[in-house]
């Protein structure tokens, strides 16, 4: 008789676990990145994270989604491979675009100094070259 009455505390009591877990499920794999890819925002320096880490979650992720149009598993793991996928992407066009710009930078840093000598500025057409 004491079961009977709690079923209503416990079916709603499990529904929320169970949500919780599979949300648990889904996003766990995503929580790393946040503070790398805010690191690497902040920083605008790319130089710690490895892209082949992206590249073999992305491969693993989409070969797991392959597989579920051959052989249905639980949803959570769908949605969480879909959530990946995602991430890595977001992440890997953030550091592209940090790497551009990084050797953008860096050319032009290099073709501003090439146009100096080591005792001053390369003689140009309208400058007569400088004696070291």
């Amino acid at each position: 008789m004491e079961a009977e009455g709690l079923d209503w505390l416990l079916v709603p009591l499990h529904q929320l676990v169970s949500w919780g877990a599979a949300g648990a499920m889904v996003f766990g794999g995503v929580v790393p990145y946040i503070p790398q890819y805010r690191d690497i925002r902040r920083t605008q320096n790319a130089e710690g994270f490895s892209t082949y880490v992206c590249l073999v979650l992305l491969v693993a992720n989409i070969l797991r989604i392959l597989f579920w149009f051959g052989r249905h598993f639980e949803s959570p793991l769908l949605w969480q491979s879909i959530v990946m996928i995602l991430t890595m992407l977001l992440m890997l066009k953030l550091c592209t675009e940090v790497r551009v710009t990084n050797e953008l930078n860096v050319k032009r840093r290099f073709f501003a100094a090439s146009r100096w000598c080591s005792c001053g500025p390369v003689a140009t057409p309208s400058r007569r070259p400088t004696s070291c």
